[in-house]
């Protein structure tokens, strides 16, 4: 077993260790002098461009488009709507100085670019004609986080953030539920992630925001990770802002906004839902490279079929990268694993004599020997069994991990001695919400839409009004 895989600590020994080991160990990303700010290395960064291309072709579908809004927020703007500023002041980057200059308004690097499209927005929208905008940046963001980690919690961090007006709330409401949708299919299907979708409490949504859903993904260790959200703003925004335009009767009136947004923390996601004690385990439909090549030996005969083989997989529209390197094919196979590309299909004399090839899936390690003539036909099945695969496991492991608490004796049984989401009644009280977060550290993931409230709530004992979720998370 080669030294990479030799060094990533068990998962199950150290969570915390094995994800930092992995994201190493795998060439995902390299530290800077910033503290908190991560180089990512190529292969990590093919896998947000993945994402990127994917994401952007489902936004265009939905008359998206892209613009690019300043990096720099004066305070003065910022300061607009006071609620928002608030949820972000602890968390914003300031510049005093340009160059020698003491500049006479200070000025954050953007922690999020509501305020920014509120100006623009102001300028351009005079009528109805002009609604609905429906707009989308791909950009980066700064948080000063105190704790940071590779993907989940940085100071800089790479995002997507759509910004839409519209002419009446309910259009506004469709399109909040419509990118969460778009985001849910992405997660699902894309990912292999199974998350749960629903709306936040008031005291956990976005600052600002009238209503905001989320996307929860539950970690190999039973913790939550905030996968991506959707906002509807109502006006107050737009009101703040003065943003008014001249409807059908010629009134002038305001408009409605949602705002909605993911980043590079899903690529955290991936590897703490799907990465096993030998590294990386990539979904086939995420991931850059869809099948490795290995050749054992590199004699003529060899190379001549690693190159046809490529060139087949290549025609067939599946991603592939040869190791040609001088390394020997147990330290080749090891990293293959550590990188965690779906297949690797070893080439060599012995199986060739047959007319074989091995293909070894990354999520079982499992080997089968096939067909030289069929191999792209088996290569192309398999990636979708793996696809599902992953789903099905990460499902089923998630779902052992959630639990039902009836009453408060019962939720501290569950909360200090099993890891997962903790499903039960909750009165709507956010005195009660906070006595959960200060008893055991568990913040309320999402409310429950689709399942009737027949109990109490669970902290107080008065009538419950929603069922919800509690978890930790990162």
């Amino acid at each position: 077993m080669a030294n990479e895989v030799k060094e990533i600590t068990s998962r199950d020994v150290n969570f915390a260790q094995w994800y930092t080991d992995v994201v190493k160990k795998a060439d995902l990303v390299d530290y800077s002098s910033i503290k908190g700010s991560m180089i990512i290395r190529p292969y990590g960064y093919a896998i947000w461009e993945n994402m990127q291309k994917i994401l952007d072709a489902e936004f265009k579908k939905t008359n998206h488009e892209n613009v690019q809004m300043p990096m720099f927020i004066p305070e003065s703007l910022l300061n607009v709507e006071k609620e928002h500023v608030a949820g972000f002041a602890p968390e914003v980057a300031w510049v005093t100085y340009g160059g020698n200059e003491k500049l006479e308004e200070r000025v954050c690097v953007r922690p999020t670019s509501e305020v920014l499209f509120c100006e623009h927005f102001k300028k351009i929208i005079k009528s109805y004609r002009d609604l609905p905008l429906l707009y989308n940046q791909w950009c980066t963001i700064v948080r000063w986080e105190k704790t940071t980690r590779p993907f989940l919690r940085s100071r800089e961090i790479l995002w997507q953030e759509g910004h839409t007006m519209h002419a009446s709330e309910e259009e506004a409401r469709e399109e909040t539920l419509r990118m969460l949708k778009i985001y849910e299919n992405f997660q699902r299907n894309v990912l292999a992630i199974p998350v749960i979708v629903g709306k936040k409490t008031d005291k956990e949504k976005f600052a600002g925001a009238v209503e905001s859903y989320t996307l929860e993904a539950m970690m190999y260790d039973g913790v939550a990770l905030q996968n991506g959200t959707t906002h509807y703003f109502g006006n107050g925004f737009a009101k703040a802002f003065g943003i008014e335009y001249l409807n059908r009767e010629n009134k002038l009136v305001t408009p409605y906004q949602t705002s909605w947004g993911v980043t590079t923390r899903m690529i955290g996601a991936i590897i703490m839902t799907h990465g096993d004690d030998n590294g990386l385990v990539l979904p086939p439909n995420i991931a850059p490279y869809k099948t490795i090549i290995i050749p054992i030996g590199q004699n003529d005969e060899v190379m001549a079929k690693v190159d046809e083989i490529h060139e087949k997989l290549l025609k067939a529209d599946i991603t592939s990268k040869l190791d040609l390197s001088d390394k020997t094919p147990g330290f080749k196979f090891a990293e293959a694993e550590v990188k965690g590309y779906p297949i690797r299909i070893e080439v060599g004399m012995r199986d060739l004599a047959n007319d074989l090839v091995t293909l070894v899936r990354r999520d079982t390690l499992e080997k089968r020997q096939v067909k030289l003539e069929n191999v792209v036909e088996e290569v192309v099945n398999l990636l979708q069994e793996i696809q599902t695969n992953l789903y099905d496991r990460a499902l089923k492991r998630r779902d052992s991990m959630i639990y039902e608490a009836h009453d408060y004796d019962e939720f501290r049984e569950i909360a200090t001695t099993k890891n997962g989401f903790i499903k039960t009644n909750w009165c709507g009280d956010v005195a009660c919400e906070n006595k959960i977060k200060d008893d055991f550290g568990m913040k309320s993931r999402c409310l429950i839409e689709n399942e009737e409230v027949t109990g109490n709530c669970v902290c107080c004992g008065r009538k419950g009004k929603h069922r919800i979720y509690f978890g930790r998370q990162y």
